[in-house]
């Protein structure tokens, strides 16, 4: 254990020292975000072992702390007291066993006699083929300061997938709660013949875990694969939050190469199997995937995800990094759909208000004061005669250069287009919105190189990134008949991330 244990501190050492000798020249970056979670330098994806432990949130990564490219798995690690005002700590979990070899993939985490466990998935290759050449099990880590952690001696606590159609190679990403007196994990899944489903093991101790039933499975158009589950009550309604892989595009939705939403049901917790409803979508724009939840001393449900697409165009690689988290969101649950909220403790970063009620405005107008490149904006805009109306984000001096969120009155639809954004990626997507009493309500969220938009109070949300040049801070409204801005509130948000710094 001894010898294992200094392993694991020699992998870390390395990959801290990495990745701060390359943190000055990263932050340099001006698409480098103000306000939103990200790695000091090099690679991040999936938010791992979300959790509000004696006081703090606690949030893990998956990251590969050697280049800004996916690789070998590591966990990063970042706390805050308001969720909004993040601190890193040092690298959590390394690849040292022969049992995570190759990677410390996605998981949870939970407290258990005072003590920080994190679970999760151990990757070895076994040949070149990604898909068929691996061997995934479950571990064990624990802390006792919840910055330092071991990989406890009986790992791997889970080592073979069950037997029955369930893909021996993949099956990963645990998500362990407690209910009444046992553990419960749930594990991402596909058959074998590439259908998406999920399993749910139990335990008394986080150590000996029972398979008790494959939970639930896709039905149709529900993936081949589905990643990162997460169970949990909502107001007296279970929800399954997944990220299924392989949904062919319908109409308007899952135009992403990968998806993330949730089911409504109600789990047997004698049968383990999960009855639920149709699958929702949890942000209708580019950049939202392997989302994750906890609940805080307030009982609230938060959630946040990757900010970023898997094979999608991450400009800011070329600086050495790639990738970020949300702002974390407050669940609710209001007549049968789930609402995403931007917790309030927003506003613990806000300044430099400015305040606009009852503007007309046609064609095309720009408020200086109004400009920027990290703030929030709150608008209710009235329709009125308007068919179509919106914001032009990140604009340039000659108008060539922006990202467009615009209301299309007849159809019922939000448009969020990138294809005028800049560097990276462009496209359209679009969210099925309907007015409130001829009304449009957005809080919109724009950090540098992301841009995150909260439609009618959370009903629907559209995230994505932009890679606009620096001097891109214009900001316009516009409509193609009469419209009102009832009201449109401005705040400048501050720079809320502490790094750590090479000694």
């Amino acid at each position: 254990m001894e010898n294992n244990t200094n392993n694991h501190k020699e992998q870390i050492a390395k990959a801290m020292e990495s990745v701060l000798i390359e943190h000055e020249k990263v932050k340099q970056d001006p698409w480098r975000l103000n306000y939103h979670v990200a790695t000091p330098a090099f690679w991040m994806n999936d938010p791992n072992g979300f959790i509000y432990y004696k006081g703090e949130y606690h949030l893990f990564y998956q990251h590969h702390p050697y280049s800004p490219e996916w690789g070998p798995m590591f966990w990063g690690h970042v706390k805050s007291k308001d969720l909004i005002q993040w601190s890193h700590l040092p690298i959590a979990l390394a690849p040292s066993e022969d049992y995570d070899a190759d990677g410390c993939f996605s998981g949870s985490a939970i407290e258990k006699d005072g003590k920080l466990y994190l679970m999760y998935t151990g990757n070895v290759w076994t040949g070149e083929n990604r898909d068929t050449d691996l061997k995934q099990v479950q571990c064990l880590a624990v802390s006792e300061d919840a910055i330092h952690f071991d990989k406890v001696k009986e790992n791997p606590v889970i080592s073979e997938a069950p037997e029955g159609n369930i893909h021996p190679y993949h099956f990963r990403d645990p998500k362990v709660w407690k209910h009444n007196d046992y553990y419960y994990c749930v594990l991402g899944s596909k058959t074998n013949e590439e259908t998406g489903q999920i399993l749910l093991y139990r335990s008394r101790d986080l150590v000996s875990w029972k398979f008790m039933a494959v939970s639930a499975k896709g039905e149709g158009n529900f993936g081949y694969m589905w990643e990162c589950p997460d169970i949990f009550t909502l107001e007296e309604q279970e929800v399954l939050v997944m990220s299924p892989q392989g949904l062919t595009p319908e109409g308007d939705k899952y135009h992403n190469l990968h998806q993330a939403g949730y089911v409504l049901g109600k789990l047997d917790y004698d049968t383990g199997v999960l009855q639920h409803g149709e699958f929702e979508m949890l942000d209708y724009g580019f950049d939202f995937y392997a989302p994750q939840t906890t609940i805080d001393d307030q009982g609230r449900r938060i959630m946040i995800a990757w900010m970023a697409m898997w094979e999608s165009e991450m400009p800011e690689q070329k600086q050495n990094w790639a990738g970020a988290m949300t702002l974390p969101r407050q669940l609710v649950l209001e007549n049968g759909k789930i609402k995403s909220k931007p917790v309030p403790e927003i506003t613990n970063i806000r300044g430099n208000q400015v305040n606009y009620k009852n503007l007309m405005v046609e064609g095309e107008v720009a408020f200086k004061e109004v400009d920027g490149n990290s703030l929030e904006l709150d608008v209710y805009i009235n329709a009125n005669e308007a068919s179509q109306f919106g914001l032009k984000l990140r604009m340039n001096e000659t108008g060539e250069q922006y990202t467009e969120l615009k209301y299309d009155v007849n159809s019922g639809v939000m448009i969020f287009d990138r294809n005028q954004a800049g560097s990276g990626p462009g496209g359209v997507r679009k969210a099925p919105v309907q007015l409130i009493n001829n009304a449009l309500h957005l809080r919109i969220f724009i950090d540098k190189s992301s841009v995150e938009v909260f439609i009618n109070d959370g009903e629907k949300v559209m995230t994505g990134r932009i890679y606009p040049d620096e001097n891109s801070t214009s900001i316009r409204f516009f409509s193609d008949g009469p419209c009102q801005l009832t009201h449109l509130k401005k705040w400048d948000l501050k720079h809320s991330m502490n790094y750590m710094e090479k000694e």
